[in-house]
């Protein structure tokens, strides 16, 4: 979970000795358009408390340690995504946990265990042994406009069922899994998080998940991230039905290599930058293959490579063990290799 440091702040003002003149606070008129505008916000985050709150868990964790169990404990939060009991958090809220736990808004704690992970993403679905758990639906984190209403909902610090608001500040940030991975898409806003809000949702003004939120930026003031729930309602089903995320894997480890100008020119390439082969595993697909150390990979099938990151979105989507096809460099040379992905077993931060 994260971690950031606090910073005291002190109101300054005048001495109490000096003479201020007496100022009375207006009392905005009933028809005034600007308390019309607050009543119109409030109201709506009342709504949205009042009907995604009960959803909100607090996650608990007692992880292993040397063989032994509660020695150390860690805390979250959790949404549930469906009556069956099945609970969306982030993967670094429970990973190497011994025992898992969620308390719900109404203070009942039910145990949980860990249902599948995805470190790629840093998502993780619990499980509970109920299934009558209030549930929050998913919106469409590809209609997210800048600026919009945000409302994160969770147990930072352990105050449970805290409420923080503010707006979407960025679309399609990405930035490093703790896995090497990059994750693409990410929710910049403004909504206030801390420690323990890590795994709780992110809501827009009609009550819909549109992210899980997943880290802020120690020390910064109002920088916080979410996995939007594109992502996330993409994962959910692997998770449940596999427990983990399936994606391809070549074998090879790779670095963004510029190309120069005149070999592209010459090659009629779309861009100047491919990903040098640096290694290769030969037992893998691209082993069997005959990809080599210092190939330049700048295509796989119709899909331009720049940089390693494009090979990862290619085999995301890709069907495993589905032929595909590798455009490469060698010797100043266009060349062509079929190519068959398998499954990665461990989700490496290479292709």
């Amino acid at each position: 979970m994260n971690k950031m440091g606090h910073r005291l702040f002190q109101h300054t003002g005048g001495s109490p000795s000096e003479s201020v003149p007496e100022r009375h606070a207006a009392i905005p008129d009933p028809g005034d358009s600007d308390a019309d505008l607050l009543d119109a916000y409030s109201r709506a985050v009342v709504r949205v408390v009042e009907s995604v709150g009960p959803a909100v868990v607090s996650v608990v964790v007692e992880k292993n340690s040397h063989g032994r169990r509660g020695e150390q404990a860690g805390a979250g939060s959790g949404v549930a995504v469906s009556p069956e009991g099945y609970i969306l958090t982030n993967n670094h809220v429970v990973q190497g946990a011994g025992r898992i736990e969620v308390r719900t808004a109404d203070g009942t704690a039910l145990p949980a265990r860990l249902a599948g992970a995805d470190p790629a993403t840093d998502l993780a679905v619990l499980r509970t042994g109920t299934a009558d758990l209030a549930y929050a639906s998913f919106g469409d984190s590809g209609k997210l406009a800048v600026g919009q209403l945000a409302i994160a909902i969770g147990n930072p610090l352990g105050f449970n069922s805290t409420v923080s608001t503010g707006v979407l500040s960025a679309l399609g940030r990405a930035f490093r899994s703790r896995d090497g991975r990059l994750i693409e898409n990410i929710i910049q806003h403004t909504a206030p998080l801390n420690p323990g809000n890590s795994g709780g949702p992110l809501v827009d003004s009609r009550g819909r998940v549109i992210g899980i939120n997943t880290a802020i930026i120690p020390m910064a003031q109002g920088i916080c991230f979410s996995i939007p729930s594109n992502t996330a309602s993409w994962v959910l089903p692997q998770l449940v039905a596999d427990g983990r995320v399936r994606r391809g894997y070549l074998g090879i480890a790779g670095q963004s290599q510029p190309l120069p100008q005149h070999v592209a020119l010459a090659l009629g390439l779309a861009a100047n930058q491919a990903v040098e082969v640096v290694s290769v595993n030969r037992a893998s697909p691209a082993g069997r293959a005959g990809l080599r150390a210092g190939d330049l990979i700048v295509a796989i099938n119709d899909t331009c490579v720049t940089c390693v990151d494009d090979l990862h979105r290619f085999l995301a989507a890709w069907p495993i063990a589905e032929p595909a096809t590798l455009t490469i460099v060698r010797d100043r040379r266009r060349l062509t290799l079929p190519i068959i992905p398998v499954e990665a077993v461990a989700c490496p931060a290479t292709g």
